[in-house]
């Protein structure tokens, strides 16, 4: 979405009023009266706010006229819970109210389904790292999460990491104007590295070297899972003849892989 003018829910965003501190401070006692009129002048003057939270989530790939209807939904939820005695902004109360109005419909709309019990585990957790942030002055640990929920450290971290939002391995996390990189870039796969597709690239040039009776014993062996004797029987020669030949084969191969 563009900074100036976007078209969400059918309405020009750039048309959009805004409200100052001042004539908030005089629309809240009316709104909380009950006074409908001061309520809509309240909630249209402060639609640019839930814009710019649902720019935030811009890159989800969710239709964006569903993120402004919901996030209009937590302005209104801010709106009706604002303590006016409180010495706080307005947009500093709501912003938060926004953002977890559309993270709760993002999680609710995940296609990976995650149970009710799982989430509301999830939800206190959140609601005790707020708490302990408020009383320690810093990010809490999940040992202190856990101890302040009396929940095993696994259940907390089972239940936080249930509600994250999931990501495709193809999004981009850095483009400096070139090739950009992409989250499977930072992956580590531990069954298939460059080590190990080097060294089986060494195998496999080591057993080109080999004679073609020595690579046929090999192959027989440990790539059909022969026996020796059945082997022997095969080509034609002793199973000792067979046990001499493959060990002097996979010295070769070993020689040959060490050395590159």
């Amino acid at each position: 979405m563009a900074n100036n003018k976007v078209e969400i829910c059918g309405v020009d965003t750039s048309t959009l009023p805004v409200l100052t501190n001042e004539r908030m401070r005089e629309l809240f006692p009316l709104v909380h009266g009950g006074d409908l009129n001061a309520r809509e002048e309240f909630i249209q003057g402060n639609l640019r706010l839930v814009l710019s939270v649902v720019q935030r989530f811009s890159n989800r790939g969710e239709n964006a006229d569903d993120l402004f209807q919901v996030g209009c939904i937590g302005l209104i939820k801010a709106l009706d819970n604002f303590d006016v005695t409180q010495n706080v902004r307005f947009s500093t109360y709501a912003v938060p109210m926004i953002i977890g109005e559309i993270r709760r419909y993002l999680r609710d709309n995940n296609p990976i389904r995650v149970s009710r019990s799982l989430r509301d585990a999830a939800y206190k957790a959140l609601q005790a790292r707020d708490r302990l942030l408020a009383r320690l002055g810093r990010e809490p640990t999940v040992g202190e999460i856990a101890q302040e929920l009396e929940l095993p450290e696994s259940d907390v971290v089972f239940a936080m990491e249930a509600i994250q939002d999931p990501v495709s391995l193809f999004e981009p996390i850095y483009n400096d104007g070139g090739d950009a990189i992409f989250i499977i870039d930072q992956v580590r796969d531990d069954k298939h590295v460059d080590t190990q597709w080097l060294e089986n690239l060494a195998v496999s040039e080591a057993l080109r070297r080999l004679n073609a009776r020595e690579q046929k014993i090999l192959r027989l062996r440990f790539f059909e899972g022969r026996t020796q004797m059945e082997v022997a029987g095969e080509i034609g020669i002793s199973q000792a003849q067979v046990s001499r030949l493959e060990k002097n084969a996979l010295q070769h191969m070993r020689k040959f892989v060490a050395e590159q």
